[in-house]
């Protein structure tokens, strides 16, 4: 199962990645994201959170469409997003694209992102849109394709102590079998050399991020 998951940080409608979804899968808006969800186009079957960020008026237009709504108190221990990504792990969602999750505050968009490393959240991949970059987690033995334009640039960023057997193809510095330890650039800013590109992982967590050359045909 797929799922969509909006939070409520900053996106460019017009440039966001909205895959096809089938019978089943879910849109889930986190808070205030339900605002993103429906200027993308979608409506959210689940927004969830304190519901602070969300108006009146969309909280009764949505409800009138038949959307659930899952309160939580203010004083929580846990984020809107962590509360929709748990919502979306109790429903046997397999892959989540994240919408929204970077842009406003800086604590935020930290957060938002070493979320996604949660070792409860292991069995979900994640996609994070926010055009121009496409950003991707990877954790032991994962592997992925980009298919992009040559030159588009492609960064590698430790999320774990250690990420090893780091392995690319196609990029213009390869590495093979490659440590990455936290903290370390060597994985910054590399290019595609084709149009397709590999890489996978052994150990650890990885977050790939591609950025799209704007100025590429």
């Amino acid at each position: 199962m797929k799922a969509v998951i909006f939070a409520n940080g900053v996106i460019d409608p017009e440039e966001q990645f909205i895959p096809d979804l089938n019978p089943g899968d879910l849109v889930i808006a986190a808070d205030g994201g339900a605002k993103n969800a429906l200027i993308s186009g979608l409506h959210p079957d689940v927004v969830i959170g304190d519901l602070d960020s969300i108006s009146d008026q969309d909280k009764e237009n949505l409800s009138i469409q038949g959307t659930r709504f899952i309160t939580y108190p203010h004083d929580k221990d846990q984020t809107d997003l962590e509360l929709a990504l748990d919502f979306a792990l109790q429903n046997g969602v397999e892959e989540a694209i994240l919408i929204g999750l970077l842009g406003g505050r800086l604590d935020q968009t930290l957060a938002n992102l070493l979320l996604l490393t949660k070792d409860a959240y292991s069995p979900m991949r994640f996609v994070v849109s926010a055009s121009p970059d496409t950003a991707h987690v990877l954790v032991d033995q994962h592997i992925i394709t980009i298919k992009a334009n040559t030159g588009d640039i492609v960064s590698l960023i430790p999320l774990s102590p250690v990420v090893s057997g780091v392995t690319t193809h196609n990029l213009r510095w390869p590495l093979n079998a490659a440590k990455l330890e936290f903290g370390s650039t060597l994985g910054i800013s590399n290019e595609m050399k084709a149009p397709i590109v590999s890489i996978q992982i052994d150990n650890g967590k990885l977050l790939v991020i591609h950025r799209r050359n704007l100025n590429s045909s």
